[in-house]
């Protein structure tokens, strides 16, 4: 799971104030939570725990479209710790996270929304989610597509145990799992099937290139440790399905490197879109879909996705995505 420097925090308010951060920043988003309308069902109650449950921000009247999360009860460990938070994600469905922590942010939104795009014609019956960090493309996969089976892969032990507790709370254990192992090595691939989808958010900083975050989790998250997008093309072409789509997301200026990075994993891009943080600025980060050969289909360069407009408020292309992906707009 990736963070694209030089973004700012999102206000969960639309259009709401930016603040700045002397440390690299990024486009996070916070859904809002809502007042329950008649006929929808109250939310699960959280029992005496040490960390946050954040609370929904949502305007009268919205209801939470997709499927709903089945908490299970007299299972406390699945409610945040001391220095946790459970954040609304898509939907009803929500995210554990820790506050100093590596946390959701658009990139990660834009990729589900770009995958489930273009995979919503023939849904996946079976998907993987490469370096799945806390889980947040894995849960609005899994929310998108309520029948598929959802597998995430992550290398950090405390990602991957946050990414386990978020599927449990959510009362997807019949149909998601979090397997605890870096990519790189097969033997932690084997079993999982060929998927429809595999989606994956690289790190994109080589070691070195810049000042680690001391935060916990986000160094690994932002420099290559165990490789960069290669790593994800290789993994992705021992998973896929013969007509498989792998969706990924890097920084803006690593293309070259992302095509080259497919072509020697045996894979070819068929898709692009350049994601820009603001009106009049150059793009940032991209997201990208790529095929075994032979698919038939004609590479694509789709229009870039402007995020706020020059009025610091988010576009109506962007209200779009948070709308399709059960996040609601005010």
């Amino acid at each position: 799971m990736t963070h694209v420097h030089g973004l700012h925090h999102l206000d969960p308010e639309e259009g709401g104030a930016r603040r700045r951060f002397r440390t690299p920043r990024v486009i996070r988003l916070r859904s809002m939570d809502a007042v329950l309308t008649p006929g929808q069902e109250k939310p699960p109650t959280s029992p005496p725990c040490a960390g946050i449950v954040r609370p929904a921000r949502r305007p009268p009247g919205w209801v939470a479209p997709g499927p709903r999360p089945v908490t299970p009860p007299d299972r406390p460990e699945l409610w945040p710790a001391s220095g946790e938070d459970l954040c609304y994600l898509a939907g009803d469905f929500r995210i554990l996270q820790r506050v100093d922590g590596h946390r959701w942010s658009a990139d990660d939104l834009v990729t589900a929304w770009f995958a489930a795009e273009l995979t919503a014609h023939a849904p996946p019956r079976l998907t993987v989610d490469l370096g799945c960090g806390i889980g947040t493309v894995l849960l609005c996969t899994a929310w998108r597509f309520p029948d598929a089976r959802c597998v995430g892969v992550e290398a950090q032990e405390l990602s991957a145990g946050l990414a386990k507790r978020s599927v449990a709370w959510n009362g997807l254990e019949s149909r998601c799992t979090v397997r605890h192992g870096d990519m790189r090595d097969p033997a932690n691939l084997e079993g999982i099937g060929a998927p429809d989808l595999v989606t994956g958010t690289p790190p994109y900083l080589p070691p070195g290139t810049g000042i680690e975050s001391s935060r916990v989790q986000c160094g690994p998250c932002r420099f290559e440790h165990r490789g960069g997008v290669e790593v994800y093309f290789e993994a992705a072409a021992r998973l896929l399905a013969p007509e498989g789509v792998f969706v990924g997301c890097s920084a803006a200026r690593q293309r070259d490197r992302v095509h080259q990075g497919a072509e020697a994993a045996g894979l070819e891009m068929v898709t692009w879109m350049d994601a820009i943080p603001r009106e009049g600025k150059t793009a940032l980060f991209s997201v990208y879909a790529a095929r075994r050969p032979g698919s038939g289909l004609a590479f694509e360069e789709k229009p870039p996705l402007v995020i706020r407009g020059a009025d610091h408020r988010f576009t109506a292309s962007f209200n779009g995505i948070r709308r399709a992906m059960g996040i609601p707009v005010i």
